[in-house]
């Protein structure tokens, strides 16, 4: 569905809108604080988020951690959707609160703040979450392994909570570190560190299903100016899936990360620009290029 957006006139300057492809309820957040700024934004998403159909392996977990504590050195999320899949499976929700997780519990590692503020919705307390420094900017793999590389012995146990994709098979040995989808390079930096890597998905992701109007709008976006947001490279790839014929060449994309850049260019959008994940970054690159916008 998302929201309606229009270039608008400001200043007898035209505004670019801006396309927020997250998924729908991350890009509220993003929609408002961009619309707040003046900038005519609307939500058009590229990743849908479901339940996994078979929570077993979730209850499983669970059901571990609670009756040793100490089993895992800790718990990596890679996302709130991460977060949110795995505790919808906790045996007593809400169990948690200030401090209150078990003794032993592990450490539950965060890739950024949206995690981060997840975990704490969660119940686990601030002083057992280890994420990134918001004021670095970098919400990813890289940087949380920078926060936490050093404090992982041999022999440690970590659990990655991760996302699947809901058109893949599951794997027939989720303990392995290849039974997610997505990246495995925090797996391999622990791995090298002498830890052992488990692996659970807590969520699904899948291509979204979008209306006419969606389509409509992101045909037109390709050639009208509009700034492509873009915070994930699948979004990338299930954008290319749903308009395979469209030319991108006179496109616009800002990304918030090297690899998402890289899949835009491949992509064929013909301007891409990088910002970090920060809104007020984000806005100033918005901004940045809209003096410069091709003269009918």
């Amino acid at each position: 569905m998302g929201v309606a957006c229009v270039a608008t006139s400001v200043s007898g300057n035209m505004v670019r809108k801006v396309l927020v492809t997250r998924p729908q309820r991350e890009a509220q957040a993003w929609v408002q604080a961009l619309r707040d700024r003046g900038h005519p934004t609307c939500a058009l998403p590229l990743i849908d988020i479901s339940p996994v159909p078979d929570q077993a392996r979730l209850r499983e977990c669970w059901q571990g951690l609670l009756a040793t504590p100490g089993a895992y050195r800790a718990l990596m999320f890679v996302s709130a959707a991460a977060v949110e899949g795995f505790f919808s499976c906790q045996p007593s929700p809400g169990g948690f609160g200030g401090g209150d997780e078990p003794q032993g519990f592990p450490r539950c590692w965060a890739t950024g703040p949206g995690t981060r503020r997840a975990l704490l919705a969660a119940g686990i307390a601030a002083s057992s979450i280890d994420a990134p420094s918001e004021a670095g900017g970098q919400f990813d793999s890289e940087a949380l392994w920078a926060r936490v590389g050093s404090s992982v012995r041999h022999g440690d146990r970590v659990l990655v909570v991760r996302g699947g994709e809901a058109s893949v098979e599951p794997a027939s040995h989720p303990d392995r570190p290849d039974a997610g989808v997505g990246r495995d390079w925090l797996a391999g930096r622990l791995r090298d560190s002498g830890a052992e890597v488990h692996v659970v998905v807590s969520y699904l992701r899948a291509a979204p299903n979008w209306s006419a109007a969606q389509i409509a709008t992101a045909r037109d976006a390709a050639a009208d100016g509009s700034i492509w947001l873009f915070s994930s490279s699948q979004a990338i790839a299930h954008l290319r899936a749903l308009l395979p014929d469209l030319d991108w060449s006179g496109a616009l994309a800002i990304t918030t990360h090297p690899r998402i850049e890289l899949a835009a260019k491949r992509a064929g959008f013909g301007r891409v620009f990088a910002a970090r994940p920060v809104m007020e970054e984000l806005i100033a690159s918005i901004e940045s290029v809209h003096d410069d916008r091709p003269t009918p």
